[in-house]
This record gives structure tokens, sequence and C-alpha cells, in this order.
């Protein structure tokens, strides 16, 4: 039985056994096709709080619209995959739309984003053991690193540990490290060269192997810079997207570090489910192009 969107609330209220059932039947493919790139949506995002795009603050609360956006991206030539929390993924395996799919569950979202607390990222989403359970393929972790902040360091920690307990199980897992600091009260992400290798080096050198680890890494203030930046580490990347002003000068920012060897594809998210100008479907094949 095919379920639309508005059957997901009875469906979960009455039949709640329905989403391993989907888990189970659910096909699967490698993580990199045939393509040799890999090409994922993100929507981890409103499990930290973080609802707005442009200047709609709670762009992301609609859960329908969310859910429609993501059924579009992942219909597209080209998508590989999506990257969100356990609520998001389960309403996506009912739709039926993760056929083929490469499935990564995103792990730590404690780090609620404005929080005093935000950079003690308790992972609070996904575990290795739910990752195996459902069969999904991956999973990413955050890891931001404010040198001022002793939250910082329990998260490393508690990082390092699911890297071990993912590779255990021989499952990739794909880390997203920052060098950060607070400005006036906010917590922001440094994007200078300096910066990103020195957190690359630091989040690849996390558990007790690194056989299964990505990295899922910005592209740098100047992305002339990537070339020397990459160096740092021998691991697979994938660039990550994050939200954009001028989409056209982040498709040739990512157009010309996709050209670097050791990058793979792209994790890229509310700048292709919600784009500044044009469709979902517009968006997503212009970034499947560049790969």
């Amino acid at each position: 039985m095919k379920l639309s969107i508005p059957d997901l609330t009875t469906v979960r209220a009455r039949h709640p056994e329905a989403v391993a059932e989907a888990a189970a039947r659910r096909a699967r493919r490698p993580l990199i096709g045939d393509s040799g790139r890999l090409m994922i949506v993100a929507a981890d995002h409103p499990a930290r709080g973080a609802l707005g795009t442009g200047d709609r603050p709670l762009a992301m609360a609609d859960r329908a619209d969310l859910l429609e956006r993501l059924c579009v991206a992942l219909s597209r030539p080209g998508v590989d995959g999506v990257l969100a929390t356990a609520d998001i993924l389960e309403d996506l395996l009912l739709l039926g739309v993760l056929e083929n799919k490469v499935v990564m569950g995103s792990m730590n979202r404690g780090g609620l984003a404005g929080a005093s607390f935000e950079m003690d990222d308790r992972f609070t989403g996904h575990r290795a053991e739910d990752i195996e359970r459902l069969g999904f393929d991956a999973g990413k972790l955050l890891v931001r690193i404010d040198y001022d902040d002793p939250g910082s360091l329990a998260t490393l920690e508690s990082a390092a540990r699911a890297v071990d307990a993912m590779a255990a199980r021989r499952l990739p897992v794909f880390v997203e490290p920052f060098i950060s600091r607070r400005v006036d009260g906010r917590v922001r992400n440094d994007l200078s060269a300096e910066a990103v290798t020195r957190s690359i080096a630091i989040a690849s050198g996390l558990g007790g192997t690194s056989a299964y680890t990505w990295l899922k890494l910005p592209v740098t203030e100047n992305a002339d810079d990537m070339a020397e930046v990459l160096r740092t580490s021998t691991l697979p990347v994938v660039l990550l997207g994050g939200e954009v002003g001028d989409q056209e000068a982040a498709y040739e920012r990512w157009g010309k570090a996709l050209r670097l060897p050791s990058v793979q594809g792209m994790v890229v998210g509310r700048s292709l489910l919600y784009p500044a100008e044009g469709s979902v479907e517009k968006a997503v094949d212009t970034a499947v192009g560049l790969l």
C-alpha cells in the first residue's frame, strides 16, 4: 500500500511497527554508485531547532512542505540519498521514497542553535546500533570546537566513541568539523584556511580507527585555498552546502572544490530544498550537474 503525507499520522498512531517493516524491506545500494560520486540531500536541521532559511525563520517547521520538497529532490536524477534524523527518515520510509537510496542517520543534535549549551553537542539522535538495526547506510556527526568553551571537550570525546561504534559495525561515519567561537553570544564557524585545516587534523584523529571515517567539510572563504587545506588528510571528503546568500557564487565555489581529487561528492540541504530563486528541481539539477 502506497502512503501519502496525510496518511502518516494515522499509520504512526495505529501501526507503529510499519516503520521497522518498511526499513526491513527497503532495497539497498552501495554507498558509491556507478557515477563514482555522491550527492546527498540534508534535512537534519529541525532537530537542532534550526528551522529558518533566508528570511523565513520557521520555513522548515512545516513538515508536510519539507517532506514534499524532499520527495521532489530524491526523485531527481543523480541524487543518491538523504541525511536526516529519525523522525524525517521514518516518514520517508513510510512514503516509500528511500528505495535504492543512501540513507544517512544524523547522530548528535543536542547542541541546540542559540542555546547556552550549544557547544556541548550531545548525541541525541541516531546511535550506531539504530543505524545498523534499521539497515541504514551511514551516520553523520557534527564536531564544533571552541577553544574557549569546555563543552567542546565533551563533544570531542563522545564523537570519538561514536566513530568507534560505527567502525565496529563497518558503517561509514561522516564527521563534520568546525573551529568555532562565540560572537555577540552566537556561535560562528571559522571558514579561514587555517581554521578548516586545524579542524580536519582534529577530526581525522578521532576514535581508535579512521577506516570508516569520511569528512564533511565547508568550502573555505577563499575557494582557492581548498587544494592546500585538503592535503591535511587522506580521508575521503564530501562538501557541505550550508545556507547561502548568492546561489550562483555558491555553485562556482562548489564546482571549483569538486575538482580536487579527495572530494567524492556533496551533502547539501537548505540551499537546495529552499532555493533563493527557482524551484527545488532546478536547484538540485544544477548541483548534480556540478558533479
